[in-house]
């Protein structure tokens, strides 16, 4: 009953992860402007994404450009697109493996030591596409924080943190969290087992005890006779 329960809780971890690796891959808060000295037109918010840069007037019209080129973004949110592509396609590769491994389900029969396996490739998998989350996350929070305490960098070319950033730490710590838990359960699976199979009952040992007293070695009968 544990081991089910800890799997529900992988799944809903890993889940919650996976729909939060897509939302921060196509959500255009990763840089938004920062109202600091002159710069102080609150009326007109911009944000830059890994596909988009966005206008937004008077929290009322929202304007939306989808980037000519790829040459047009800076290095690290090049990166970051292609980082976190390669997270959306892994957290689904996860999460329908770990699906396929579920106690609740007969797609992979009943064997526990396949389910199991799965079990711990979609932990494995989960914690692989945290960490890959988390670097470009991390990477552009790095450049931001960079470029605001840079002097040399112009007051309106300075960016501060988007909530796509936020979202994607919280992210990163879910999916990490949820392949532990998948872990957790496989190496539960694999103690049961061998518990099970290398421990003989106390009825077995019983009977063949009896089994050997009564039957005598073909020693002693020589004897008899």
């Amino acid at each position: 009953m544990a081991t089910y329960a800890l799997q529900i809780a992988g799944l809903v971890f890993g889940g919650v992860g996976m729909v939060g690796t897509v939302a921060v891959t196509v959500m255009p808060q990763w840089r938004v402007s920062a109202f600091i000295g002159s710069n102080i037109v609150v009326f007109e918010n911009l944000w830059e994404g890994l596909w988009m840069s966005c206008m937004r007037h008077a929290n009322i019209r929202m304007q939306c450009k989808i980037y000519d080129s790829l040459l047009a973004l800076s290095p690290d949110l090049q990166a970051a697109r292609g980082l976190m592509c390669a997270a959306s396609v892994l957290a689904f590769l996860a999460f329908m493996t770990a699906v396929l491994g579920m106690q609740c389900t007969r797609c992979a029969g009943d064997d526990e030591t396949v389910k199991g396996h799965l079990l711990l490739t979609a932990g494995v998998l989960f914690i692989i596409t945290g960490l890959v989350v988390l670097i470009p996350v991390s990477w552009v929070a790095n450049s931001i924080i960079r470029d605001f305490y840079n002097p040399i960098v112009d007051i309106a070319q300075k960016r501060e943190l988007g909530e796509a950033l936020y979202i994607g730490w919280t992210t990163a710590l879910v999916l990490i969290v949820g392949g532990m838990l998948f872990c957790c359960v496989s190496c539960c699976h694999e103690k049961s087992g061998s518990y099970r199979y290398s421990i003989p009952s106390h009825r077995t040992t019983q009977k063949s005890y009896h089994t050997a007293k009564k039957s005598p070695s073909v020693y002693s009968r020589s004897q008899y006779v």
